[in-house]
């Protein structure tokens, strides 16, 4: 039977594009002599259960895949349990890993070495991500915001609000998550920082 690379693209959401890891991930498969086919998902990371996913693994679970090529090692997963244990299906398949922006390659003892750690590390950021969410919505109640998302028609941040999505922004915080977290729609949380833009 004839194996061919696979290699898996993934973004979180619908709203995401793939265009930041395409170009890295082309330029690879035109450098190589086997076939190279590749798999899409539009998904979350804290689960293995997708639709592309799952295609490739069942591609892998027949012998059809002699490599899993991936932009970044948390496309594959976020789940420190979920990458250690697809670590494990592959080394058992002989199924080598090779993450491009990490220069991650299961052929060596330190590639391997270095999947494990990055695995600990990408869910360790994702903790902290959820953690910080809730300690805005904490901190939203605590200032009397009202909870449940923006009121209709309000197109202003309160100071309390405007102070926590200023201070989440610099921390790196995704709109989706400061919108969560101050109980606003993400056209006021971006109308809030354009404002506070302007006045600079």
């Amino acid at each position: 039977m004839k194996k061919h690379i696979a290699i898996y693209v993934r973004v979180s959401s619908k709203k995401q594009n793939l265009h930041s890891q395409l170009p890295d991930l082309k330029r690879w498969a035109a450098s190589q002599d086997q076939p190279v086919k590749f798999y899409h998902d539009k998904f979350t990371g804290r689960t293995m259960d997708r639709p592309g996913w799952n295609k490739l693994e069942t591609a892998m679970q027949e012998g059809r895949v002699s490599t899993i090529v991936v932009w970044r090692l948390d496309r594959l997963g976020r789940t420190c349990k979920g990458l250690v244990t697809l670590f494990d299906e592959l080394r058992e398949r002989k199924v080598n890993l090779v993450s491009l922006r990490e220069h991650i390659d299961f052929a060596t003892p330190a590639g391997r070495m270095m999947a494990n750690v990055i695995a600990a590390m990408a869910e360790f950021e994702s903790e902290l991500r959820a953690e910080r969410v809730l300690a805005g919505q904490a901190a939203a109640r605590a200032n009397g915001v009202r909870w449940g998302g923006s009121t209709k028609g309000r197109r202003k941040a309160t100071d309390t609000q405007s102070k926590m999505i200023m201070r989440m922004k610099a921390e790196g915080e995704t709109i989706v998550n400061i919108a969560k977290a101050v109980g606003l729609s993400r056209p006021t949380v971006y109308k809030c920082l354009a404002d506070h833009a302007s006045q600079k």
